[in-house]
Order: C-alpha cells, then structure tokens, then sequence
C-alpha cells in the first residue's frame, strides 16, 4: 500500500513538472488558439449545432429569452421532475420553468430540439451604472444541422406566438375607461384600468345555442384570421352591432367575448370625448387584442339629424359628415362653440384610416332601438354582424335553470317542461327578469320552478290582453285620427277666411286711435287758448 502511495505522488510530481514547462513553452495566446482549433475540428465532424439565448442582451432584457422560458413551461409542468416555479406581477396563474443547468427536449415539424438552462456565477464587476444579477442565465439550443433553417425561420417564431398566447392567458384581463376625456395621466395615457373578473362565460350565456355557436365560430375565424385579412388587404378588425330590449344580456354578451379571447376590453364614454381630434387620440392609445365598446351608442350621440333634415322639405339636406353632434345633438358646434363629436368622425373611428393605426380589435356597438341608427353606421365594413338579443326563449331558459338551480333537463317533470315551453314565447320575459325569479328562490328549487311558471303565465296573458285592447285602440285611433284631420282642415278654413277680416278690424282700429289723437290735442289746444 506504501508503494502504491508512493508510485501515485511521483505521477503527480512528473504531471506537475509538465504542466509548468507547458504553460513556460506554450503562451496563452498559443493555447487559446489550439483549442479553438480543436473545438472546430470537434463541429467539423458532429451533426449538431448550438445557439445561445442569454437573458441580458448588453444592458437590455432579451424578449425571446423570456419567451422561451414561458413557452417551456407548458412543456415542463408535464414532462420535468425538478420544476421551478413562479408568478409574474398581474398574473393570474403560476408559471413553471426548469431547474437550473436541466434539460428538455423539444418536437417542432418532425425535428428535435434540446433545451438546456444554463446558470452560471457572473465575475466581479465593476463600476456600472447599472448593476447585473450576480447569476449569468440563459438557453443553448442544440440542433441538428440539417434542421438549421427550419428551426431559425419558423421554430423561433412559434416559440413567440406560443409565448404571447400563455401571457395573455395567464395575464388579468384589464378593463379601461376615458374617465379624463382625452386628457393624459403623468405616464402619457388616456386611459384608466381596472382588473377585469367579470364570469360571463358562452356557457352561462342565456342564448339560443345555434346563435352562440355562430358567433364563436365568427370569433374564432377572425382570431386566426391575419394571414387571411393581410392577403385580402383588409384591416385586422371586425365590427359586432348588438341590439335588443334592455336586460337581455348585451352587456354579458361582451363579457363572454372578452373572456373566449382573453382581450381586454376599452368601455369608450363618448360624452366625455370633446372632438375628432380626442377621439383619434384614444384610438391610438388602444392595444392590440382589445374589444373597443360603446354602449348605449343612441343615448350617447345623436345619428337621426341626417334623416330629419332629409325628410324636413325646405333648405337644402346635409350629408351624414356634417350631421351628429354630441350632448344633445344640434347642427352645427352647438352650446361649447364646436366642442363637439360629428358622425364623420365617429366613421372615421370604426372604418376609416385612422382604424388601422392597431391590428386583432374589435368594435362592438349596443343599442336597444336601432332604428334611431344612422344607416351609414350599420353597413358591412363598420358593423359585420348584427346580433339581436331577444327575449329569452326556451333553450335560453333551460340554461337559467342550469346556471341557478343546477337543474338539467332530465331533472324536471315532462309536463312542466311543456308548460314552461308553452308560455315562455308568449310571456315575453328578458333574462334579467327570470333570473331575478330563480335567484329568490335558489335555496328552494321546486318553489322557484313553479313561482317562475306562474309569472310566466300571468305575463304571457297580460301580453294577451294588451293586445286584444291594442288591436281596439288602433282601430280607434284609426277613427280618431281621421275626426282630428277633418277639424284641423274646418280650422284652417276659418282661418283662411278670417284672416281679411282681421286685417280690415286692425285698419280700422288704427284709424279710430288716430283720430281720437288728433281730437284730443284740439282740444287741449283750445284749453290753452282760454287760458291765455
């Protein structure tokens, strides 16, 4: 055992001595370059080669360093064994990454990728006006070769995409308002934002399913739509008019939107836009992503002047951009000198150049009288689909049931079923209203079953009788109308034919105040005579 140790420190004399007359032979520089030399021999040879993604390009972040640790960490919650996890500010999910120096491997078109974190000590710095992290971290993508060009022209642009998505998705959704006009915050923004929670979701949707179907489907073509609306020469934006009585659900309509395409969504107040020019700035202070909603848009503007002055007679008719103004809608600049919102500008938001200053937004309009409209407003290109919301009818009303009662449709009795099926149509009832029913009486599901069907009944024949009396009273407005025609054409006679008789009594009471004048100065003048 002596020898051995002995035999061991020898070796370690003569690899010593070596060492030192290597490194007294042979300079750095000479060194350096003989192992470069290696390395590219060593690549020469392998099939593989490797690119690095640090996370701090010079003194900037590099966005597809944060790209790839969220795009792997779809991957490694499956897959990995040591994870680490993390959850980014106004997130509302966490995030799993790989360990540190752990590999993934990858399939992107039938090539395999390798994935591997490398963390390693940074060395000492010195004086920086911005100090590093004291860990250098980064990915090295390992490739084959032959996979070379797939991987830099489409691989690393599906890793961005596939990050952006999983931000968006695990990102609070945010809801903006324009509070301050067209003003801006110290930051530079016009809009103001809270985090968005509403749970309107298409499955809670009080809709016909045939309807709901046909708008997600719509939702979703447009979402995937870039290659198409670029090949097209169209702008990346879609338009949604939705109508109806109120407390039919326009509002959770939108809602439902938001959250099947995880955009944000701007609730435009136009009363408190002053101009154009304010209104090209808030639209220029959108995002992408973003559904731009103006409800109410009768309350707010006034889009009838056009149509009034057309049918008006006399004077000559105005075009549609000289027509809506804001706060109460006069011609002209009304009460603040100008300080007003015109239709054509309101175009020019939705349709026109400055609409295609952003790219995957959505307009969405809500009224609950269209016919006020202007008709320039409701053509294709501004609003693409018109979507009614109804009354709520029978497969809307078996969603209530499931939303508040938890009740399928096996649950209740065949012959309340056909009851409920009868009168629902000719109850005439919103959403609102029956859920208001189902909501007191959600801790009792028969009691709210069978009061919901009572009220249902008792509206449907109120609807009736309304309807029997309104088919009278048009009847009688009918002769109603015609008696006040015949009166008004009697008054207008007897003022045709008074009027000559009017003009001859004002002359000649004209002529009897001039004379009684001129009688009483007389004699005031003989008066004075006597006096004298």
């Amino acid at each position: 055992m002596k020898e051995y140790w002995t035999s061991l420190a020898s070796v370690l004399g003569v690899f010593a001595f070596c060492q030192t007359i290597l490194q007294a032979v042979f300079p750095p520089e000479l060194r350096f370059a003989t192992v470069k030399l290696f390395n590219k021999i060593f690549h020469c040879f392998s099939s593989y080669c490797y690119f690095d993604i640090t996370e701090i390009d010079g003194v900037n972040t590099n966005e597809l360093y944060n790209a790839v640790q969220l795009y792997l960490s779809s991957s490694v919650s499956v897959t990995g064994n040591r994870l680490s996890l993390t959850r980014a500010l106004n997130s509302s999910a966490f995030t799993f990454g790989l360990a540190n120096n752990d590999t993934i491997s990858d399939t992107f078109n039938g090539a395999t990728v390798l994935w591997e974190h490398v963390v390693t000590q940074r060395q000492s710095q010195t004086f920086s006006w911005r100090p590093l992290p004291e860990e250098k971290r980064g990915f090295t993508l390992r490739i084959r070769k032959k996979d070379k060009p797939l991987i830099l022209n489409s691989y690393l642009d599906y890793v961005m995409e596939k990050a952006n998505e999983i931000r968006r998705k695990n990102q609070d959704r945010l809801l903006y308002t324009n509070s301050r006009g067209g003003s801006l915050d110290s930051r530079g923004h016009p809009w103001e934002s809270v985090p968005f929670k509403h749970p309107s979701t298409f499955d809670t949707l009080a809709m016909d399913p045939d309807k709901k179907k046909e708008i997600m489907e719509d939702l979703q073509d447009f979402a995937r739509g870039q290659g198409f609306y670029h090949r097209t020469g169209r702008a990346w934006k879609r338009g949604y008019l939705l109508y109806g009585p109120p407390g039919t659900g326009k509002s959770s309509m939108i809602a439902a939107m938001a959250n099947y395409l995880g955009y944000d969504i701007y609730d435009l107040e136009l009363t408190e836009v002053h101009n154009n020019s304010e209104l090209r700035k808030l639209l220029m202070k959108t995002s992408s992503k973003s559904i731009i909603v103006i409800e109410d848009i009768d309350c707010s503007i006034n889009l009838t002047n056009r149509k009034k002055t057309n049918n008006g007679g006399g004077g000559a008719s105005r075009s549609y951009y000289d027509s809506g103004d804001i706060r109460g809608g006069g011609g002209g600049g009304g009460e603040d000198g100008g300080n007003s919102i015109t239709l054509s500008g309101l175009l020019n938001f939705t349709d026109g150049l400055w609409s295609c200053c952003g790219s995957e937004r959505i307009f969405v309009f809500t009224t609950n009288h269209i016919e006020k409209l202007d008709s320039a407003l409701l053509r294709s290109g501004r609003m693409d689909m018109h979507v009614f919301m109804s009354f709520c009818s029978f497969p809307a009303l078996k969603i209530l049931l499931r939303n508040y009662l938890n009740y399928e449709e096996g649950d209740l009795d065949g012959h309340v079923l056909k009851e409920l099926e009868m009168v629902v149509d000719m109850a005439r009832m919103t959403p609102a209203d029956i859920s208001e029913v189902l909501i007191k009486n959600r801790r009792k599901k028969d009691r709210a079953v069978v009061e919901l069907l009572e009220t249902l009944k008792i509206r449907a024949e109120r609807n009736n009788n309304n309807a029997s009396n309104g088919g009278r009273a048009v009847r009688r407005g009918k002769n109603d109308d015609e008696d006040e025609e015949e009166e008004e054409e009697q008054e207008k006679r007897a003022l045709d034919s008074e009027s000559p008789k009017e003009e001859s009594e004002i002359e000649d009471n004209c002529n009897k105040v001039e004379d009684e004048d001129e009688e009483e100065e007389e004699e005031g003048d003989g008066e004075k005579e006597k006096i004298k």
